[in-house]
């Protein structure tokens, strides 16, 4: 969805967040909004790649991780260890949200950045898909926020199949998150996926379809 040309500059895009608990699927729920025509800002990416590319965030993982949770690979291009990391994190909360405090500022003067871009050039809905958006007030200034929700059992089955860790440390970064229900009660949007991806898109063209309108009706509204 895009303003029309005569209205750019002059109408910011609808801002929705999208949101979930490990194994929900908003990634899915987001690649399909961008298909049908959404931007997406990918809070985790940018997430990771300030882990490895902002000096500052080097500097403050390495104070408190320890230098070797970095390693240099033969082209000298800087990694960093995002398994032992989410081991130390999610068995110490304190650790955890000094994590978060350094990475969470930079991940938002990011997405002020393609916001303001997104109005330049008319885009008329922007999503921010976020791990942790609540958590770390990311919905602040958002005009709706989309909560992906899954069964327990089957969020714990997917996230084996990614290859994100062995299911009982899976269990426990589940438990560092906030309970889904929670979330869920913070939403102004809840999909459902405890189906097949042919049900997904059914969900999410619905959900589509009502940003479209809260998009359209807002605008007038200004």
């Amino acid at each position: 969805m895009r303003v029309p040309e005569n209205n750019r500059n002059s109408r910011p895009p609808l801002l929705v967040g999208v949101t979930g608990g490990l194994g929900s699927g908003k990634s899915s729920v987001c690649r399909m909004l961008r298909d049908m025509g959404c931007a997406v800002f990918e809070a985790d990416r940018i997430a990771k790649e300030l882990q490895e590319k902002d000096h500052d965030v080097v500097s403050g993982i390495k104070k408190l991780f320890g230098n070797d949770i970095y390693r240099y690979d033969e082209n000298g291009t800087l990694h960093v260890d995002r398994k032992r990391i989410a081991q130390k994190a999610f068995s110490d909360p304190e650790l955890l949200r000094k994590l978060n405090e350094l990475i969470h500022p930079k991940v938002f003067e990011a997405f002020s950045a393609l916001k303001a871009d997104a109005q330049k050039k008319g885009v008329g809905i922007l999503v921010k898909e976020a791990a942790i958006l609540f958590e770390a007030g990311g919905n602040r200034g958002l005009d709706a926020v989309v909560v992906v929700s899954a069964d327990k059992a089957l969020r714990i089955e997917r996230a084996v199949k990614k290859g994100m860790g062995s299911r009982e440390e899976i269990v426990r970064r589940m438990e560092a998150q906030w309970p889904q229900d929670r979330l869920k009660n913070l939403a102004d949007y809840v999909v459902e996926n405890n189906g097949t991806m042919v049900e997904l898109e059914k969900n999410v063209k619905e959900l589509y379809r009502k940003l479209t309108i809260l998009a359209v009706d807002r605008n007038y509204d200004r």
